[in-house]
């Protein structure tokens, strides 16, 4: 048997295909080198800086560096509003990436419904940031950082805090999470206690946790501090004190006013009700407004004084001369002015005193119209105090008093004009600065303002001697006695003014005064709306709350005494039986007898 052989033509042909084969391997190898080097070319050289962007993109970010809001102190540097380092947990929603029961967990942990989270990282998804979380605790953002979570992470911030609370939470107002002022001094000075944000560069890991800082672009600035002229004291001394008398006379609100004579400072301003202003939650907005500052009534019988003054000023009138008030009554343009009681000829003072409608109608209109007009002007009824606090009211001063005799008469008594518990406070403090109206601030001065003349020392000096018979055992503000202090002061009762008119049985219940009387360092104003109790009298009602807060505020300030009886200091005694007259008329229709008040 012959072995098998190749034939020549087979031998040729192989020799032909191996290097074939061989160059068309090599051809697509070196293809291939080139192609991969050209790749690396682009990469590495041609788009390098490209790249490296979108690597930097991945690992740095420019991220915020937040400011701290300027502290609020008051007067002796205690503080009111202070500003405190917290974490607020936030989310990649691109980088998002949690498992359905790593989801559940995260949601409880937020207190957040986990069909509710899912929808909203959903609906964030083209977004590189959204707030999971703000302002909380170290201990939950441990526990949510913990779950390991790609594309969470935290964010430095601070939350405001108030250490009054509600006792100071219509003076200061409050701040918004983003530390945006929106009510009180955090709003009226929101410019100056804001700080400036700001910028740095960190490093995030594959969690979009900040593990580095790269670089500082641009540091943050504090917001400045305030100093307000508010003493924390006598702020305590003044809500408590208020609010135990609206919740004893079941009252729907109150507001006092506690002002500096010498300054025009505000030391005090409280109101009820309140609101927690540290937990806003269940705020109700109304409770939120200044009512000192911002609401406005009818002052009563508090405007007999500033009636007096106008005709001390004139020189028709002097304290003692008389004034007939019988029989109690009198008819102005159809209308009935009405006393409680037929009290006879009373000389000036005696009318402060007896707070009588009829006499001080009688002084009245036996002024000037503009006489008696200009001087409710110039102690600042019709325009604000220029205090700057938001939302402050300007009340309401007619100018068509001047022509019609019956608004002159009830405007002595209060009526046909509206003020606010600051602005009433202002005008009385004027009359213990030996007639010098003065600004009012709510920032502490170094600098006491000398004021502008508004009425002569004289006047000043006598509506004062007359007020304090106001505050005698036969006067009406008996109540708004403070042992050891002589005291000047006026009360008023008045009818709320309703939809339907004046109401015969809701009232506002007044007392503004003064102390030491001889040499005033401090006025207050009280007002507490529509008390439901039985007593409703200024006399009854407010007068306490001055008594009170203002033999504290004496203490606490060290203003020695200046009406030790028998030349020893005695205990705070007060009389109980506060029912003097205490009313004046309530202006109607025409030919009818008006209500009482004063």
């Amino acid at each position: 048997m012959k072995p098998m052989t190749r034939t020549g033509s087979q031998i040729k042909n192989g020799k032909a295909m191996m290097p074939w084969r061989r160059l068309t391997v090599l051809v697509i190898f070196i293809g291939l080198v080139v192609l991969l080097a050209a790749r690396a070319l682009d990469m590495q050289v041609l788009h390098s800086a490209f790249f490296e962007r979108q690597g930097e993109a991945r690992q740095l970010r420019n991220v915020t560096i937040p400011a701290n809001r300027g502290d609020i102190v008051d007067r002796n540097g205690e503080p009111l509003a202070i500003s405190t380092p917290v974490s607020s947990i936030w989310l990649n929603p691109q980088e998002f990436d949690a498992d359905a029961k790593s989801l559940k967990r995260l949601a409880r942990m937020l207190s957040i419904d986990a069909g509710r989270l899912k929808k909203k990282i959903e609906t964030y998804q083209d977004r590189e940031f959204m707030y999971l979380k703000r302002h909380v605790s170290p201990e939950l953002a441990n526990k949510v950082l913990a779950l390991n979570i790609k594309g969470i992470a935290l964010q430095d911030e601070y939350r405001r805090y108030y250490p009054a609370g509600e006792v100071a939470a219509h003076i200061i107002g409050f701040a918004d999470i983003d530390d945006n002022g929106q009510e009180g001094i955090e709003l009226a000075f929101d410019e100056w206690l804001k700080g400036e944000p700001g910028r740095k560069q960190v490093i995030r890991d594959r969690y979009g946790r900040a593990v580095d800082d790269v670089k500082r672009i641009r540091s943050s600035e504090p917001g400045k501090p305030i100093r307000l002229s508010v003493d924390k004291r006598l702020q305590y001394l003044t809500y408590r004190t208020l609010k135990a008398a609206v919740l004893k006379h079941n009252a729907v609100a109150g507001s006092a006013v506690v002002l500096d004579v010498d300054s025009g400072e505000v030391l005090a301003i409280a109101n009820q009700p309140s609101f927690n202003v540290n937990n806003r939650s269940q705020l109700n907005p109304g409770s939120t407004r200044n009512r000192a500052v911002t609401d406005v009534y009818e002052p009563g019988s508090t405007m007999k004084p500033l009636t007096v003054a106008a005709a001390l000023e004139s020189g028709r009138w002097r304290d003692y001369y008389k004034v007939e008030t019988g029989p109690g009554y009198m008819q102005v343009m159809g209308n009935t002015i009405r006393d409680t009681h037929n009290y006879g000829d009373l000389d000036v003072a005696g009318v402060i005193m007896k707070s009588s409608n009829v006499g001080i109608s009688k002084i009245a209109l036996s002024l000037d119209a503009e006489q008696q007009w200009s001087m409710y002007q110039k102690l600042g009824f019709g325009s604000d105090t220029g205090s700057g606090f938001p939302g402050e009211a300007s009340g309401r001063l007619s100018v068509n008093a001047i022509n019609n005799d019956f608004e002159r008469a009830t405007l002595a008594f209060g009526y046909g004009v509206s003020v606010t518990s600051l602005q009433l406070a202002r005008a009385y403090a004027a009359i213990a600065a030996d007639g010098y109206l003065k600004p009012v601030s709510f920032l502490h001065r170094e600098q006491r303002p000398k004021g502008e003349r508004v009425m002569s020392a004289e006047t000043a000096t006598a509506v004062r001697k007359m007020m304090q018979r106001v505050v005698s055992s036969k006067g009406t503000g008996k109540q708004a006695k403070v042992a050891n202090y002589s005291v000047a002061g006026k009360t008023g009762t008045v009818h709320k003014f309703t939809a339907g008119g004046y109401a015969d049985d809701r009232y506002l219940s007044i007392f503004t005064g003064m102390v030491p009387a001889e040499d005033p360092k401090l006025v207050m104003v009280v007002m507490i709306d529509e008390p439901r109790n039985g007593e409703y009298f200024g006399g009854e009602v407010s007068a306490p709350v001055f008594s009170k807060v203002m033999a504290g505020a004496m203490r606490l300030l060290d203003v020695p005494p200046d009406s030790v009886e028998a030349g020893r200091l005695v205990l705070d005694t007060r009389n109980s039986d506060d029912r003097n007259q205490d009313f004046s008329v309530s202006p109607g229709v025409s030919n009818s007898s008006a209500g009482e008040h004063t």
